[in-house]
């Protein structure tokens, strides 16, 4: 099932989208603890400074590039949008062919409030979330330190929200492929959730012929070089979320000499396998229910039980439930009824935060009294949905055609199928029969995928800070570990905590750590836990 915020598909794996980037609002969710540790490690006498990253520069593309020479060296002509200023960025459609087709990408600034030390790129993750709504909440995505030091800025990458939007089916096409069955049981079912899939596929192919086999992340990551560029900026200076974090990686491998100052929040490292980007993720989500019935239970009232393995039990049985026969959902003007679909990602998107855990035990307590409502509501904030039907935003849509390039699948054979819904479901008994199997939209993208997984080191970066969270449902911790295992010199900031991600949602000792780096550039001595 793969989620992603970015921020793969809605309700299951075999739809192709990574659970890893919740709503804006849920990304905003958290307060602040203490700092359990020194914020810098090894103290300042051993850590390292980071040169400056905002300093104008003339606007060349890289070294064999020269033929991109119009795009890195436009003029971005900063415009009022409400309280921030918007402009657009021109980029190829296909770099390999500049003087080809074009498509245009909105930016938008917040400018800082003293005086300006460079621009900081924000992406909130996805693949799919809106860069420039993510940095019009300037105010509260980065400290008062980093607002008072730097322009905040965001790109909606290709494809994405206001950057030439994907949106290949409408509301309607777009809710039955929201709650269609995500564990289909017999060949009749795997019949029906593969007819969507193709549909959607086919719809996507029809409408962007050109651009779909352009959207995966070196592209992105390409992109973001020509807006470094275009602002007259020497160095990229980054923030990313989630997905974002996978983003910035390959921008670190394509243009490392660019680095500056990057912070990787809730990563996801493109060392990782299909499989192992689904294994990792059904145990992040197992991990993260274990601690919400936990907290329930604590709280006394829990519909779900009076332990941590009863509960879990009881989000299993309810599943299975709704599989076999979906509760109403009362006043909705187009879906009646809550499906499996709907249902295991309203409880998913609530792993995201802390803050959403007793909308969760509410919701549960009125699906266990035959009402689907409350379930729905957490899906449908999650997948962008308002009130009236319509979807607010692209990235239930986007998501795949991104991760299909990103993240190429193989066909199982029915038994291989069995046996991988075995093996996930051994270490996570929730969420694995959701996770296992291949995307049927991937499987039946019409883009082949040439993307393999492979290690990237960052090498000629500078130092990189990862931070990983070490109940993140989405990203797991262990992927936070292994990125910065594989990333040279870069430096690991733990929270030890719940929720997806940590800058400026969960804890001040990461706040101190990350605006160390980014507005000192003090580069830790070692790995930071908070």
């Amino acid at each position: 099932m793969r989620m992603t915020g970015g921020t793969r598909g809605t309700g299951s794996n075999r739809w192709g989208r990574s659970w890893g980037v919740a709503t804006l609002a849920v990304l905003l969710a958290g307060g602040s603890a203490a700092c359990s540790t020194p914020p810098f490690g090894g103290g300042s006498e051993t850590s390292a400074t980071l040169g400056g990253g905002g300093a104008t520069t003339t606007a060349t593309p890289p070294a064999g590039k020269e033929n991109l020479a119009r795009y890195y060296g436009q003029r971005v002509e900063w415009q009022p949008c409400e309280s921030n200023q918007c402009a657009w960025l021109t980029v190829p459609v296909d770099y390999a062919k500049p003087e080809g087709e074009t498509i245009r990408l909105r930016m938008l600034k917040v400018p800082a409030r003293g005086s300006s030390k460079g621009t900081l790129f924000v992406n909130p993750g996805g693949p799919g979330g809106s860069a420039t709504e993510y940095a019009s909440l300037a105010n509260f995505i980065v400290t008062p330190a980093v607002r008072q030091t730097y322009d905040v800025v965001g790109v909606d990458p290709r494809g994405v929200a206001k950057s030439n939007p994907v949106t290949c089916l409408d509301d309607k096409a777009m809710d039955a492929m929201m709650g269609a069955d995500p564990t289909p049981d017999d060949a009749a079912e795997r019949t029906a959730v593969e007819g969507i899939a193709k549909e959607f596929a086919q719809a996507c192919q029809a409408k962007y012929p050109n651009l779909l086999p352009h959207l995966g992340t070196p592209d992105v990551a390409r992109d973001m070089d020509v807006a470094r560029a275009a602002l007259g900026q020497d160095k990229f200076l980054y923030l990313g979320k989630s997905y974002g974090t996978y983003l910035g990686t390959v921008y670190a491998d394509l243009f490392p000499a660019q680095v500056g100052r990057m912070v990787l929040d809730g990563a996801m490292p493109p060392s990782l396998s299909d499989t192992e980007l689904s294994l990792g993720q059904a145990q992040g989500f197992e991990t993260a229910t274990r601690s919400y019935v936990e907290d329930c239970v604590k709280k006394g009232g829990c519909p779900l039980g009076g332990s941590v393995d009863d509960g879990m039990a009881a989000i299993r049985e309810l599943l299975k439930s709704v599989d076999a026969k979906p509760l109403p959902i009362k006043g909705d003007p187009r879906v009646k009824e809550l499906t499996e679909g709907w249902a295991s990602m309203g409880m998913a998107a609530a792993m995201y935060s802390q803050q959403q855990w007793p909308e969760l035990t509410n919701a549960l307590r009125g699906a266990k009294a035959g009402d689907g409502t409350g379930l729905f509501s957490l899906a449908a904030q999650y997948a962008e949905r308002e009130s009236d039907g319509s979807y607010g935003g692209n990235i239930m849509q986007v998501i795949s055609a991104v991760n299909c390039l990103d993240h190429p699948v193989e066909r199982m054979t029915e038994a291989q199928q069995e046996q991988q819904v075995a093996e996930f479901t051994k270490v996570a008994p929730t969420w694995g029969r959701f996770m296992a199997g291949s995307s049927y939209t991937c499987l039946n993208w019409p883009v082949q995928s040439t993307n393999k997984p492979r290690v990237i080191t960052g090498e000629g970066a500078n130092p990189i800070l990862v931070v990983g969270t070490t109940r993140d449902p989405a990203t797991p911790y262990a992927w936070a570990q292994k990125l910065a295992e594989q990333l040279k010199g870069a430096r690991l900031v733990t929270f030890d905590g719940d929720g997806h991600t940590a800058y400026m949602r969960s804890n001040r000792c990461v706040n101190d750590a990350v605006d160390g780096y980014l507005v000192g550039g003090k580069v830790p001595g070692g790995d930071v836990r908070c």
